[in-house]
């Protein structure tokens, strides 16, 4: 194919052996990584992320379409992974329990959402102008084993976009505004993806909703950035020299553990400056 033939291991340039070490290095010591420096939820995520793209959604291309939702899966899992990463540093137990589900935890599924939503519609119109290719190679890809369905799944995962960024809001991981902002960029990719579905790809329609789904991306996470739930009320108070309110949280909690310190033991006092911190 055209897209691969100039890789490295394509062209010869590395042994199939040496490609392979290098991987299981790789992965072994990044999982290691994320296990002793993040915490066993992210690690787990990361190895079951390389189990599912070289052990599922590869070898899968040659046997079902529905290898294209497998991938879109593995695209979707590493902003969960950064939510839980995350969630580690504030948590009480660390479980994945605490770091993946419960409505607090309902913000990293959405986002992963998003890219996996983002990635159908993006896919769809990329695979469709080599769509020959991948015939020719053997890969079963909608795009040439059923065009008409194709174009729904596009617009299907395109219009999905609208639903996961106002979650985003309703979900406090960012301000309401970002509803709006982000409804000129949904709409155009919306539109895009209405003509892909109309000419299954023809007319230019493919590349239309490609270049569209190419920007979205970029646009609606730095507009998330942006949007983050009380960003800007931070800034401010930074700026004028007012106290974080988290600060005086803190702070509160502080002088109640030193009120209550008083009534403490000899012994109790002892066990409690010797525990970990």
């Amino acid at each position: 194919m055209s897209r691969t033939r100039n890789r490295p291991l394509v062209r010869g340039l590395i042994s199939t052996r040496g490609a392979m070490i290098f991987a299981i290095l790789s992965g072994l010591t990044g999982t290691a990584a994320l296990y002793f420096g993040v915490n066993p939820t992210v690690s787990f995520l990361g190895a079951l992320n390389i189990a599912l793209y070289a052990g599922v959604y590869t070898p899968m291309k040659r046997i079902s379409v529905l290898n294209t939702w497998v991938g879109a899966i593995v695209g979707g899992i590493p902003p969960l992974m950064g939510w839980a990463a995350a969630a580690g540093q504030s948590a009480t137990d660390g479980s994945w329990r605490e770091l993946l589900l419960g409505e607090q935890n309902a913000g990293g599924w959405l986002l992963a959402g998003l890219l996996v939503a983002w990635q159908l519609s993006h896919f769809m119109s990329l695979s469709w102008s080599i769509r020959h290719e991948y015939r020719d190679a053997g890969y079963k890809m909608l795009c040439w084993v059923n065009p008409a369905r194709n174009g729904r799944v596009a617009l299907r995962y395109s219009l999905c976009m609208i639903p996961i960024c106002i979650g985003l809001c309703y979900f406090g991981v960012t301000e309401w505004t970002f509803a709006v902002a982000s409804a000129p960029v949904n709409v155009w990719l919306a539109k895009e993806a209405v003509k892909f579905w109309k000419y299954e790809g023809a007319k230019g329609s493919a590349r239309g909703l490609f270049w569209a789904s190419v920007w979205h991306l970029p646009v609606v996470l730095v507009l998330a950035m942006v949007e983050k739930k009380g960003m800007w009320q931070r800034v401010w108070r930074a700026v004028i020299g007012e106290p974080d309110l988290d600060e005086d949280w803190i702070e509160e909690d502080e002088e109640d553990a030193v009120m209550s310190a008083k009534h403490l033991t000899p012994e109790a006092k002892k066990a409690a400056i010797s525990m970990p911190r």
